[in-house]
């Protein structure tokens, strides 16, 4: 079987990455823990494009990772405050999307097929805060949603422009916790340098 573009665009993806990680790792992680940590968002993020899901078990292992390495770089209680926040906030955004959803499809006389943000999402959200700590999380969600809006918006403009733009559209939440935890992981300086 011939190898897809995917796996080749990984490879090299993450090999510049390890190099690059090599020559400057992060001060709060280093490079083992750096790559490491890389590896497991990256992971999440092609599981949840190509699938549109965030596995339990991997969660699981995340939200270990997530804690040791979050009380090696914030110390116990804000690596846990931030793990509870950030899976609070989005528990809350997941039972708003739920009864949205539910609303806007018993208007139509629909039957609802698809949740708004799904309760992986919720998981990693809380395993993020756990690597970002307390008030980390609060800048990372933050961050998501300005990408998540940016990325979304041009997203809608070419599927507006090719004539594929369907109401029911969805797109994984999952890539942008994920963008905006490598951002504030690994270009820290230049992020808050940037938001002033």
């Amino acid at each position: 079987m011939r190898r897809s573009l995917r796996t080749w665009i990984v490879e090299i993806v993450f090999s510049l990455a390890a190099v690059w990680l090599w020559n400057s790792p992060p001060e709060s992680l280093g490079f083992l823990v750096g790559v490491v940590v890389l590896a497991f968002l990256g992971l999440v993020a092609i599981i949840d494009l190509e699938h549109r899901l965030i596995l339990h078990p991997v969660s699981l292992v995340g939200a270990g990772l997530g804690a040791a390495v979050g009380i090696w770089i914030n110390g116990t209680r804000n690596t846990l405050i931030g793990g509870l926040f950030g899976f609070a906030i989005m528990l809350a955004l997941y039972y708003f999307g739920a009864i949205l959803m539910g609303w806007l499809a018993r208007k139509r006389g629909q039957v609802l097929e698809e949740e708004a943000l799904g309760f992986g999402d919720v998981i990693l959200s809380g395993v993020i805060g756990l690597l970002l700590g307390w008030p980390g999380i609060m800048v990372g969600l933050i961050l998501t949603i300005l990408i998540s809006g940016i990325v979304s918006f041009i997203y809608l403009l070419l599927k507006i422009f090719t004539r594929k733009y369907r109401f029911d559209m969805a797109i994984p939440y999952g890539p942008f916790l994920i963008s905006a935890a490598i951002l504030l992981l690994y270009f820290r300086d230049f992020v808050l340098k940037f938001l002033g």
